[in-house]
């Protein structure tokens, strides 16, 4: 039940990166800001061909390779029921649904379209829903695996089993 509930999410959010991406594409000229939430953050249509700041800018297909490995490994995690606990679930959902908006936009515009820019920090890249997401999966991610992994879903217990057999 809980596999349904965060791949409806993960959709949903895939389905948000892309709207937002279609939306500021055709409302916002590239390079042209409008405010979204004033004096925090902007909205602007920026083409980025890298990743983050721009790093590997121009390696379209290394970074469609690499996010792709990514996407996968943590859906092999998932087939093999190796995360189990809501937390870690989330972060995995949250990754996936951000690395496909990502590579949706590589593979069928050459780019990313990213939009949100913050006021106050101005040398902070522009970044998008998507990113939201695979940043967010990742601490979510990090702080299961410090906290949780090993309580839940860590080798020979099933999910929940830890308190069974006295362990804290």
């Amino acid at each position: 039940m809980l596999y349904a509930l965060f791949s409806i999410a993960a959709l949903a959010l895939l389905g948000l990166d892309q709207w937002v991406k279609h939306y500021v594409t055709i409302t916002i000229p590239l390079g042209d800001t409008q405010p979204f939430w004033p004096g925090v953050v902007e909205l602007c249509t920026v083409h980025n061909y890298g990743a983050a700041w721009s790093s590997f800018s121009g390696m379209r297909w290394l970074l469609v390779a690499v996010t792709s490995v990514i996407v996968l490994a943590v859906l092999v995690l998932l087939l093999r029921r190796v995360v189990c606990h809501p937390l870690g679930l989330a972060a995995c959902f949250l990754i996936m649904a951000g690395g496909l908006g990502n590579i949706i936009d590589r593979v069928r515009l050459g780019y990313v379209v990213d939009m949100f820019h913050f006021e106050f920090w101005p040398s902070y890249p522009v970044f998008n829903v998507a990113d939201i997401c695979v940043v967010c999966g990742a601490v979510l991610g990090v702080i299961y695996y410090l906290w949780f992994y090993e309580k839940y879903d860590g080798k020979g217990r099933g999910h929940g089993q830890a308190d069974a057999d006295g362990h804290q």
